[in-house]
């Protein structure tokens, strides 16, 4: 049965796109081995066009300092390659089993899929089928934080952003709700 576990609160949020980079970095000291030595030049009008929304600049500044990333040889953080943004806005699949697990979890609170407001966007998923979404509440996408739904059943919420929770689970800041432990190793996908 799916439940909602509770939240998790970091010490501190980091509102700023660099300073969340950075704590990534700290957390995973071989990923700046694969930083880009200049911006990716992702069309992010483009992407948000199509996504109907703007996205948090975290993850926006990740993006373009980064390739597509796989943490710990379990999570995956997918960006949008130039010239194919399109193609990375609409592929759906991930919104049609989120739109299914929403119906199926019983929580007192409903959660629903992106584009209903407040709905859940994904934005990185597990190799064993979790899905990492933002909630998309607020007046902004940097208000925006992370609810984690586990192929386990288990969903709890983060109050930070997207990056400073991919630097808070691997240096294990935070408690592993339905998750394992993931290791600060990394590699481009």
């Amino acid at each position: 049965m799916d439940a909602l576990i509770g939240t998790q609160v970091p010490r501190h949020r980091l509102t700023d796109p660099a300073s969340a980079v950075a704590a990534l970095e700290q957390a995973v000291p071989d990923l700046a081995l694969l930083r880009r030595t200049a911006p990716a030049g992702i069309d992010w009008a483009t992407v948000e066009e199509c996504l109907t929304t703007e996205l948090p600049s975290d993850f926006k500044r990740l993006a373009d300092s980064y390739p597509s990333l796989a943490f710990g040889d379990f999570l995956c953080v997918g960006f949008p390659n130039p010239g194919q943004e399109t193609a990375w806005s609409e592929d759906s699949e991930d919104l049609e089993i989120l739109a299914e697990w929403c119906a199926d979890a019983e929580m007192s609170i409903p959660l629903h899929p992106f584009p209903a407001p407040g709905g859940l966007l994904p934005w990185a998923t597990s190799n064993q089928g979790d899905y990492f979404l933002w909630n998309t509440t607020g007046s902004g996408p940097d208000e925006w934080t992370v609810t984690v739904a586990s192929r386990n059943g288990g969903w709890w919420h983060y109050t930070g952003g997207a990056v400073q929770f991919l630097a808070d689970l691997i240096s294990g800041a935070l408690e592993l709700w339905a998750l394992p432990s993931v290791r600060p190793q990394v590699e481009a996908f």
